[in-house]
């Protein structure tokens, strides 16, 4: 047994990428936690399973070597119901809302942007909420991936639930993989670099 290391060091992650889950909601602006998610998951060379809980898909492991344990969970509820998975992981794998990582789209930032933070509001966001309320607190970090805002007068469900652009599907994949590079940073190095690094 080797000695208890510094929890910020040797604690185990649970990162999560909201979304809907089914194939009617695969390519939605709402659900590029889903795509954030399954890139962690490809960097890390397994496949999602099904969590004994029945109301996730995981993966266990370490996004490099010598690092901490890592989850990646995305849940099998709507967005407004995600919480309660959430908050099962996060009991199961003994996991402190501080080490909870939260990835999802943001109205307020350009597309194509990222803002990364640890609290605050759910600024309407269903998912957010969710999460909140089943987890007691917002002390969360999370990973916000800009979507803007709808053009026109369209309203903001439909267009959160809507495709991208064909010019957004090109832009798309970097704006994914740089959320990725985020996480890992988040883990490895903390808040305020990566803040320095990708808060843009």
């Amino acid at each position: 047994m080797t000695q208890q290391q510094d929890p910020e060091q040797s604690g185990a992650w649970l990162v999560v990428g909201l979304g809907n889950p089914g194939p009617a909601y695969a390519g939605h602006r709402h659900n590029i936690g889903y795509l954030v998610a399954d890139e962690l998951a490809s960097r890390m060379g397994s496949p999602f399973r099904s969590h004994k809980s029945g109301r996730a898909d995981v993966v266990e492991g370490r996004l490099s070597i010598g690092g901490p344990r890592v989850v990646l969970a995305r849940p099998r509820a709507y967005m407004n119901e995600l919480g309660g998975p959430v908050k099962a992981l996060a009991t199961f794998y003994k996991v402190s809302p501080d080490h909870v990582i939260a990835i999802h789209d943001e109205l307020d930032i350009a597309f194509g942007t990222l803002r990364i933070k640890l609290g605050g509001g759910d600024n309407g966001h269903n998912g957010l909420r969710s999460m909140r309320s089943s987890l007691g607190t917002g002390d969360f970090h999370r990973v916000r991936a800009g979507i803007g805002r709808p053009p026109g007068r369209q309203d903001v469900a439909d267009f959160v639930l809507s495709n991208y652009s064909t010019v957004e599907r090109k832009e798309l994949p970097f704006q994914v993989s740089d959320a990725a590079d985020a996480i890992e940073t988040l883990i490895t190095d903390g808040l305020e670099k990566t803040q320095q690094r990708f808060n843009s």
